[in-house]
């Protein structure tokens, strides 16, 4: 089913693709290659599409091989379904490597008379996510003036709560903040990553829609304290109209592997993560 241009935008929403520059297996268990083709080749169907977003953690090792990888599956993907593309920075991607072959870590386009904006919520170093004042600024500068048909902001780090220990201790560390600065403009969709898990819902009045994990998924009613993820792909279809709230469609993109565990973290070692990546002084 095709979303024409002149109706809306149609937006495949890819996250967490975790891609190595040199073939190595994430956890030592999943090809996130072959992960991102069995997406992409998932989201064929869909037919015309307007945009792709790919919300951050592109890489797992920073390389500009990972990141060569990354656009030599989604460039020629977009092109045949006449998409624009962009791409948010992540906690595990790495500004040199990501600047040198994907370009500027913040970007503002327009496609079908909406404006897209990238932010990016990496902190060098950490697995939570900040913006600072001077990025909130430039958001806000860029959002007060009413774009066509309104503003979609991408960015990695959700400005929602997290559903689990581990990743609550690794969210974005000013989410009203940044919602507020979304709120002070045009901005009528938010879309987000890094857990793993599909999320929608409405926050300061704005949708926020964070897709599922590229690379595995997270189990969001894992046990109080625990982090746990499992082999398992999947991708947000969202059909924003020119006027009035998005429809969020979440597909799988299944493997044979589907459902194998990957990891059970218990609250030790979640919080032994956590002290490491995340912030040293609470918010």
């Amino acid at each position: 089913m095709s979303f024409p241009a002149e109706r809306g935008l149609r937006i495949l929403h890819i996250s967490d693709t975790h891609l190595f520059g040199d073939g190595s297996l994430h956890y030592g268990m999943v090809d996130t290659l072959a992960a991102l083709d069995r997406v992409l080749a998932r989201a064929s169907s869909l037919g015309v599409v307007d945009l792709v977003a790919v919300s951050g953690d592109l890489s797992d090792d920073g390389s500009a091989e990972s990141y060569r990888l990354l656009a030599g599956r989604i460039a020629p993907w977009a092109s045949e379904h006449g998409a624009a593309v962009v791409y948010a920075m992540g906690n595990h991607d790495l500004r040199d490597g990501f600047e040198s072959v994907l370009g500027a870590r913040e970007t503002v386009v327009e496609v079908a008379g909406i404006r897209v904006v990238t932010v990016d919520t990496s902190v060098p170093g950490a697995g939570y996510g900040a913006v600072d004042a001077a990025a909130l600024d430039r958001l806000r500068g860029v959002v007060e003036s009413p774009s066509a048909h309104g503003t979609v902001v991408v960015l990695h780090h959700p400005p929602i709560p997290a559903a689990s220990a581990l990743l609550a201790a690794l969210e974005l560390q000013n989410p009203s903040g940044v919602l507020e600065a979304c709120a002070s403009g045009d901005v009528r969709l938010v879309l987000a990553g890094h857990y793993h898990h599909a999320m929608s819902t409405v926050a300061e009045g704005i949708p926020v829609v964070v897709a599922p994990g590229t690379a595995n998924s997270s189990d969001p009613i894992a046990a109080a304290g625990t982090e746990r993820a499992t082999v398992g792909s999947g991708f947000a279809v969202i059909d924003l109209p020119l006027e009035g709230d998005p429809t969020v469609m979440f597909v799988a993109a299944p493997s044979a592997e589907d459902g194998t565990e990957i990891f059970d973290l218990d609250a030790a070692e979640v919080e032994r993560i956590a002290a490491a990546a995340g912030p040293k002084e609470p918010r």
